[in-house]
């Protein structure tokens, strides 16, 4: 699986296009819209990888690619509020809890305060550490189901493919998946530090394409194998 990520760029007979296009669209991301197209693309990468595909697609159907990335971004961001929304509870409240026994530290002007109850600081301490492993788990799911959910998105085509929780979890729930996942992160920190250091002479940017579309392949094999493997049993 891994060689095949690797080669799905270059066995594409317009790669260094493709590459060239792609960095392009990276540069350009703060314009939104190529950063769609960019999104869209991945979506027919993913598509093609589930497929079987050999080869990366090419950037056709450019209006067709920014419905495409719209749509993966909606799944993306929705998925994301997972963790987005209870770590920015758990922030609210570190900050109005280290407030709070701040306050009560100092009185107006300099004058010294009473020393504040040490229960005040042991419950901070224990919400910093109890908050901190709840934001971290809830990440890290994310991050493993973002993908697969993506992958359903790419294989049916439909916004509501990447909201099919019973398929997403049917397939996320392999041992052909996690692997993937596991492999597309060993890509991304190897691959993906080299065209981040490159990146300052424009390079690692076709780099960092490159690697995105290994990753984005990786994550959609490995769940179109693990749910074909779950759908045979």
């Amino acid at each position: 699986m891994l060689s095949d990520a690797l080669q799905f760029v270059k066995r594409s007979d317009d790669w260094v296009a493709t590459t060239i296009i792609g960095g392009v669209l990276a540069l350009l991301f703060f314009l939104i819209v190529p950063l769609f197209i960019l999104q869209g693309y991945f979506v027919r990468a993913m598509r093609a990888a589930a497929e079987g595909e050999r080869a990366a697609p090419s950037f056709t159907d450019w209006g067709g690619l920014v419905v495409d990335g719209v749509k993966l971004f909606a799944v993306t961001l929705a998925w994301s509020l997972v963790a987005i929304i209870p770590t920015t509870i758990f922030a609210v409240l570190l900050a109005v809890g280290t407030f709070s026994i701040a306050e009560t530290t100092t009185q107006a002007g300099t004058v010294p305060a009473p020393q504040p109850d040490p229960g005040l600081n042991i419950g901070l301490v224990l919400l910093t550490v109890v908050g901190a492993l709840l934001v971290f788990a809830l990440s890290l799911l994310v991050a493993y189901f973002v993908p697969a959910a993506g992958a359903n998105f790419a294989l049916e085509g439909r916004l509501g493919a990447g909201f099919d929780f019973r398929t997403i979890f049917k397939g996320a729930f392999t041992s052909e998946y996690a692997i993937a996942w596991v492999l597309a992160i060993v890509v991304s920190a190897v691959l993906g530090t080299i065209g981040s250091f490159l990146s300052f002479v424009l390079v690692g940017v076709f780099i960092l394409f490159y690697v995105q579309v290994t990753t984005y392949y990786l994550w959609a094999r490995g769940y179109a194998d693990g749910l074909a493997k779950q759908s045979a049993l």
